[in-house]
């Protein structure tokens, strides 16, 4: 009689596959332990891929007077920038000003202002702006972005889509990032290393069984359970880490997680040049005006709570009204609901240590080691600019539960495709388009921000358009499907055309359809030859 398989066993088991998850798992399989990352629905499919798109200290978060966080965040700016040169790079934001900004009244600042300066009435005086700039641009020790500077706004390209009250700006630097796509390359290079990567799979529950966690996985496509083994369980459910932790590991803790939806709008092009815009508006709050895509303009984002993670956040008709009118008090041309082509709308997890009140739910990430039997780590908030810190802190953690485990290793290793220079994304559009005369500038522009010096690899031996078999419209051909789904975890229409890219933007109803059928087909075709 056949004796049962043995449950597969790991080092180290992580659950959810965001930004936080697949660093960590990076970081681990790196330094040389058995890693398995298991994600319940695609990767960055919730938060990681509904950010602002931005590698950003958060100079807002300075009015909270969360230094440590801003600091860190700054020089991670640029360590970041030159592992990912892909799809990543320098962006400066201009900040217009005038008399009537307005500090948010829950902030320290805003307390201390009042006391200090009450005939303000919790405006921003213009000196207060331009040393929190100084602060900011200090912080980071910069090496590769240029510093602050005062910008005349008339006459400029920076002015020209303004409404003329505005005279003068702020111009600072921060960082683009495609956030959806940083978490695949993160993902890529875990299981270049050694560690297993499971989509479409979801635990179920996980016990201690002495010294060792036993996990139930269910696959998502064919209902299977089965169990795995592991030293340690590593929680990054990222808005769902309470429900792990609660339901599915069922322990019994007070921390727990605050859930705050930011919602975004995407509109037509608004302004011709590659400069973002950082909009204060007189509640408070703060607004980001962004290029995307060659053709379209990003605006957000809010900041409403959100009541648990099993509602789906979506934008909101109040919250899609706000952004309008927050951009059009600083606009020319007014921005309307009939202006957008897109929404979308994610949860941030803020850490609640469950003993102070709701609104001191911090914006830091914070990790918890709970080592009552075989040891479980909780990640609790981060945001995507600290995600590296943040692993490397987790492996702080996790090694002394392993012996002979290497030291940190990740800063400035480039992502998959990555390996060039930061100022080098020019030069290698050129090159392909020598080395493949049938690209356009645009598609190969758009090859070369995914995939970097793999787009080669993506393109392979094609010597005409043809040799790239089916073309699904917007330069989303065969070939490039077959990279997303063989290499990439890509499963579905939705993981290609808004996630892996923003095709979506530019495809219709019949091209996804289309797509999804060769998806279903692929997959089908490849599960029957295993």
């Amino acid at each position: 009689m056949p004796q049962a398989e043995a449950p597969q066993a790991y080092d180290l088991f992580v659950i959810g596959g965001g930004i936080n998850g697949c660093g960590i798992a990076r970081d681990a399989a790196g330094r040389g332990l058995r890693v398995g990352l298991a994600e319940q629905g695609d990767l960055a499919q919730a938060t990681s891929s509904a950010s602002t798109k931005l590698f950003h200290g958060g100079l807002r978060y300075l009015e909270y007077f969360e230094i440590r966080l801003v600091r860190e965040a700054l020089i991670e700016r640029e360590t970041l920038l030159s592992a990912m040169p892909h799809i990543s790079w320098p962006m400066r934001f201009v900040l217009p000003y005038h008399g009537n900004m307005r500090f948010d009244s829950d902030t320290p600042t805003s307390r201390l202002m009042s006391l200090a300066m009450p005939w303000m009435k919790g405006r921003r005086p213009a000196w207060l702006l331009r040393a929190g700039l100084a602060i900011y641009d200090w912080l980071g020790g910069r090496e590769i972005l240029p510093p602050t500077r005062v910008l005349a706004l008339p006459g400029t390209v920076e002015g020209a889509p303004l409404k003329r009250e505005f005279g003068r700006a702020f111009e600072y630097s921060d960082c683009w990032v495609d956030d959806a796509r940083l978490v695949v390359l993160n993902a890529r290079d875990a299981q270049t290393r050694g560690a297993e990567v499971l989509v479409r799979t979801r635990v179920e529950k996980a016990r201690r069984d002495g010294a060792v966690w036993v996990i139930a996985l269910r696959d998502g496509d064919t209902g299977a359970l089965r169990e795995v083994r592991a030293r340690m369980l590593v929680n990054a459910a990222g808005p769902w880490v309470g429900d792990v932790l609660h339901g599915r590991l069922n322990l019994q803790t007070r921390e727990g997680v605050r859930l705050v939806r930011g919602s975004h709008i995407v509109v037509r092009k608004l302004f011709e040049h590659d400069k973002a815009y950082f909009l204060q508006g007189e509640d408070g709050r703060i607004v980001f005006v962004i290029p995307y895509e060659q053709e379209f303009t990003l605006i957000g984002t809010t900041d409403r709570d959100h009541p648990d993670p099993g509602t789906p956040p979506v934008c909101t008709e109040a919250e899609q009204e706000y952004l309008c009118a927050f951009v059009t008090r600083y606009f020319r041309r007014p921005v309307t609901r009939e202006d957008i082509v897109w929404t979308y709308s994610g949860v941030r997890p803020l850490y609640d240590d469950g003993a102070s009140s709701a609104t001191a739910a911090t914006r830091d990430y914070t990790l918890t080691v709970d080592s009552a039997g075989a040891p479980l780590l909780n990640v609790f908030g981060g945001k995507i600019t600290t995600y590296r810190r943040l692993a490397e802190s987790a492996m702080e953690r996790i090694a002394p539960f392993f012996q002979g485990v290497a030291g940190g290793w990740t800063a400035g290793v480039p992502l998959p495709g990555g390996d060039f220079p930061v100022d080098g994304a020019s030069a290698l559009v050129v090159r392909l388009r020598q080395d493949y005369p049938f690209l356009t500038g645009a598609w190969a522009l758009r090859l070369v921000r995914a995939y970097g010096t793999e787009a080669w690899d993506v393109l392979g031996r094609a010597h005409k358009a043809g040799d790239l078999g089916e073309d699904f419209g917007a330069t989303l051909t065969e070939r490039e499907l077959c990279w997303l789904v063989g290499r990439e975890f890509a499963r579905s229409a939705e993981d290609v055309l808004w996630r892996r890219s923003k095709l979506g933007l530019r495809l219709d109803a019949a091209a996804t359809a289309r797509l999804e059928e060769w998806i279903d087909g692929h997959l089908r075709r490849r599960a029957a030859a295993e």
